[in-house]
């Protein structure tokens, strides 16, 4: 088998390769690319696109899709800035909170999916919609700026290039890695959404398993939205508006299989990566910001087609 071939047969291989291939190049074109600062710059906004991908693909990996990840973002972000700013609750009491908050959105999903065995696109493009109406509802499209120090210092100190969000990611990338394989119910997980009738006969709880996949996701969303809130220095009713398309363009590009039953943090990880790549690429090149949408939608379809040769070429399809 050629080099080439075995290569792409690696689901994230082909990711690694763009990225070296993009950072050279960056580097050669533009000198500002490899500076501490911009590096800085590049993982700063990792932190919270690793995260939003992963909010995705643990519901991709059971078979379901979460419309609702940047809603449940939007939510809890006013949630935590709210009660620290108007309630006076202390920083270290109100991340716990902010999580429980976005595992709460996700149990709403999880146990209206499983229980109405309506689709989970349906069913979380309505929540969506309330979601935002009260994160609207409660603040008026006004932030909450008075936030703790400690925290907008989080968010913006940094140890040489590396930022101190960068600690979030880093623990629940491995948690991740541990929960899909090397437990019961990351295996389940990966059962239920790779063939649900087999998961039955197994003894499976379907429904449990759906809903623990929307608390999962509603969980990662809300640490998202709480370290959005550090890297903004406030809590903007606006966070999580532009998360969907990234939200399922890094598990795909990753290599999440669309029906369900496999998903890879690595993959995960490098196609955000890949995505802050271009993201800064073009800002350091001069181009349109917007060009992002439409290489994120081009990376999405080539994703697909990459993950349908790859299921032909080994006999999984």
């Amino acid at each position: 088998m050629p080099f080439l071939r075995r290569l792409l047969i690696v689901e994230w291989s082909g990711l690694a390769v763009a990225i070296v291939l993009g950072s050279v190049l960056l580097a050669v074109l533009t000198p500002n690319f490899m500076t501490e600062y911009n590096i800085y710059v590049m993982l700063r906004s990792f932190c919270v696109g690793l995260l939003v991908g992963f909010a995705q693909m643990v519901t991709l990996g059971v078979g379901q899709m979460n419309i609702s990840v940047g809603a449940i973002g939007g939510l809890v972000a006013i949630s935590f800035g709210g009660m620290m700013e108007a309630l006076g609750v202390p920083l270290v009491l109100a991340v716990p909170l902010a999580i429980a908050i976005g595992a709460l959105c996700g149990l709403i999903n999880g146990v209206l999916t499983a229980r109405t065995g309506i689709n989970g696109f349906i069913i979380t493009l309505a929540t969506a919609s309330a979601f935002t109406g009260i994160n609207l509802g409660i603040t008026e499209a006004i932030p909450f700026y008075n936030m703790p120090a400690a925290l907008v210092a989080f968010g913006d100190e940094r140890f040489f290039a590396f930022p101190y969000l960068l600690i979030a990611p880093i623990i629940v990338t491995a948690l991740l890695m541990l929960f899909f394989a090397r437990t019961v119910p990351g295996r389940q997980l990966l059962a239920v959404g790779g063939n649900p009738h087999a998961a039955d006969l197994s003894g499976i709880s379907r429904e449990r398993t759906i809903v623990l996949a929307h608390v999962l996701s509603g969980g990662l969303a809300a640490i998202a939205a709480v370290l959005a809130v550090a890297q903004l220095g406030s809590a903007q009713p606006s966070i999580g508006a532009d998360w969907l398309l990234l939200s399922f363009a890094a598990p795909i590009i990753g290599g999440a299989a669309l029906t369900g039953g496999y998903v890879s943090v690595v993959g995960t990880t490098l196609a955000v990566i890949l995505i802050a790549l271009i993201e800064n690429g073009m800002v350091l090149a001069n181009v349109d910001p917007y060009w992002v949408q439409f290489l994120l939608g081009a990376l999405i379809l080539a994703a697909v087609w990459l993950n349908r040769w790859r299921a032909v070429k080994t006999g999984t399809d």
